[in-house]
């Protein structure tokens, strides 16, 4: 298929561009000079209300879309709230989806989560294993709500030939994660805790679990540069999977962060607690063969993100 650039004085809705991922499309959107981004935070829009994103859309007559705005959480969070998760979310998705086709909207991107996939799928993951067994019960709500955003964009394009493409991550993070000490993700969650071992001279990190658990992460700079890279260049039924195609160890992961952070204690690890799946890598080769591949290192990131948390966090504490 024939790329198709984008027009960069056409409007462009990033939905959601506080988040982590919404805030790294708006950064590379405006790297290359896009000239005519619209935003709006939730107070300015609230995404739940289907007459509010309409009008919006009536008004405004967005050119593309960029559908990065969710209710995100942890296992915790997934547990506690599973009405929040499932209606929020559909909520969302099905508005703006349904808004952007009826004002005309070129080209919409939604953007998805590695845990629509069976719990228990092929190992690398690759994108024909949707649908074909059981979820990870613990995040099931929200899983339920994105399948159901691939498959509204699938159904849009089949019978309206709305030009609606889906695109499933891998584990994220960078500027703008998410840092809370109870329910924040496995990386940002242990450059905090090196960090605050280091400040306060702490001699030992405990990290849970054996380390032998192998993870795939991709730094949200590359997610954005892929999904630029799709807008152009894809335009196909099924969704696309975008990962780094690199797997590590938490122990790795964590010897890492120790580096990166400077801690000069040690790593103790606590096996009583559970590890959690062993492997989950996606399969990114369909991106690839379009010819999209990540370029930031896991070490280089790190440290991008280090660098963001002292600025933003630390700092502002």
């Amino acid at each position: 298929m024939d790329p198709t650039p984008i027009d960069k004085s056409a409007p462009i809705f990033v939905a959601g561009h506080r988040g982590l991922v919404g805030s790294a499309v708006v950064r590379k959107l405006q790297s290359l000079g896009y000239a005519n981004i619209l935003l709006r935070t939730h107070s300015e829009l609230d995404l739940t209300i289907q007459s509010a994103v309409d009008d919006f859309f009536g008004a405004h007559k967005p050119y593309y879309v960029i559908l990065a705005a969710a209710k995100v959480g942890g296992i915790h969070a997934n547990n506690t709230y599973p009405a929040d998760f499932i209606t929020i979310n559909l909520q969302i998705q099905t508005n703006i989806i349904t808004s952007a086709f009826k004002h005309n909207t070129k080209k919409l991107l939604f953007l998805g989560s590695s845990c629509i996939y069976p719990k228990f799928a092929p190992q690398p993951i690759p994108e024909n294993s949707l649908l074909t067994g059981p979820l990870e019960p613990t995040n099931e709500w929200y899983a339920i709500a994105k399948i159901s955003g691939i498959k509204m964009c699938q159904a849009f394009r089949l019978q309206h030939s709305f030009d609606a493409i889906s695109a499933m991550p891998t584990n994220l993070y960078g500027p703008n994660d998410n840092f809370h000490p109870e329910n924040s993700h496995v990386l940002p969650a242990l450059l905090r805790r090196f960090h605050e071992a280091k400040v306060n001279n702490v001699a030992e990190v405990v990290v849970w679990g054996s380390g032998k658990p192998l993870r795939e992460f991709l730094h949200v700079d590359d997610l954005a540069d892929a999904v630029v890279f799709l807008m152009e260049n894809y335009s196909g039924l099924e969704h696309v999977n975008v990962g780094s195609g690199k797997e590590v160890s938490i122990k790795e992961l964590a010897e890492l962060v120790k580096d990166v952070v400077d801690y000069k204690g040690e790593i103790a690890w606590d096996s009583s607690k559970p590890d959690g799946t062993p492997k989950k890598l996606m399969d990114s080769s369909k991106l690839a063969a379009i010819g999209w591949k990540a370029k930031v290192s896991l070490k280089e990131g790190l440290k991008d993100t280090y660098k963001w948390y002292l600025e933003n966090v630390v700092n502002q504490q």
